[in-house]
């Protein structure tokens, strides 16, 4: 069961990014040290892993080990059961999974069911009955959904989405990737391209579920080019807490190597709105800036 100990969370989708080691991790770090390294930074993580396998006990155990009791890993239903066909056919699969992740303990964040971009309305009744077996089995744990096909975002499509996630208990995923049309990337437009092409050309619907959302931000490389959009998101989210709403975010970009400073960037702007306890990473600079200034 999953519990939560702030109501604002944020993190990247990976935490083995070996390029960070020498600004995100101190020089020298060992691939082994990585997660247990993240989750002293950020406090949260995009579970995409679980997408392609399902981890063996013993490193779920391992994962559990390495992170603060609060850290959230919020992991993907397999792709054996979201891109398979019908829903309704994996419930087993399902709970066999649910069940594999719960050794995570209080670190289990909600678990996200990324839909296939074919998968449209017309299928609503199979997501439903999926939704309805969660809620049967496995209600103690949060679940939320990300749609893809472009019916979904028209205003009939969506309102019986959003009628249905509230049926269930089930939280909404909102994938923003506006900042990928933000500029070119002089030097880097085909890498640039690549991610456009690899990310669903979906609207921004600011719309949440049942209490908590997840946020997957897509950034542009360059970074000032976040900026009117980061502003835009802060306000936002400052407006969701207050109403009660707890928010996980998940912060990619082309360029992995600039999503920490980009959280970095989000929470800053966030914590001048409303009250937000310090992020691990700057109580980590701020103690060595501190341990400089006495040596």
């Amino acid at each position: 069961m999953d519990t939560h100990h702030r109501t604002f969370v944020i993190g990247c989708a990976v935490w083995a990014y070996k390029a960070w080691i020498g600004t995100f991790f101190p020089a020298g770090s060992a691939s082994g040290d990585l997660l247990r390294l993240y989750s002293k930074r950020l406090t949260t993580v995009e579970g995409n892993t679980t997408f392609y396998a399902i981890p063996k006990p013993e490193m779920v155990q391992r994962w559990a080990s390495e992170t603060p009791t609060d850290f959230q890993f919020c992991c993907k239903l397999p792709r054996d059961i979201s891109h398979r066909g019908a829903l309704v056919q994996q419930h087993a699969p399902t709970r066999t999974f649910v069940e594999r992740m719960a050794g995570l303990g209080s670190r289990l964040g909600p678990f996200f069911l990324q839909l296939p971009p074919a998968y449209s309305p017309h299928q609503m009744d199979d997501l439903a009955q999926w939704l309805e077996g969660w809620a049967i089995d496995l209600s103690t744990y949060r679940v939320a959904v990300e749609v893809r096909h472009p019916a979904w975002y028209e205003p009939p499509a969506e309102a019986a989405l959003m009628e249905l996630l509230a049926r269930y208990g089930a939280g909404r995923v909102l994938m923003d990737v506006r900042p990928l049309q933000a500029g070119p990337l002089p030097g880097a437009e085909e890498d640039l391209q690549r991610a456009r092409d690899n990310k669903p050309d979906v609207p921004l619907h600011p719309l949440h579920s049942s209490g908590f959302s997840l946020v997957r931000y897509i950034a542009h490389p360059d970074l000032p080019l976040n900026d009117p959009l980061l502003d835009e998101w802060a306000e936002r989210l400052a407006l969701w807490l207050r109403d009660g709403v707890q928010v996980y975010w998940f912060m990619h970009c082309p360029d992995e190597s600039r999503s920490p400073e980009l959280c970095r960037a989000l929470y800053r702007r966030l914590a001048r709105l409303i009250d937000l306890p310090p992020l691990p990473w700057d109580d980590i600079d701020g103690a060595r800036m501190e341990q400089q200034r006495l040596f």
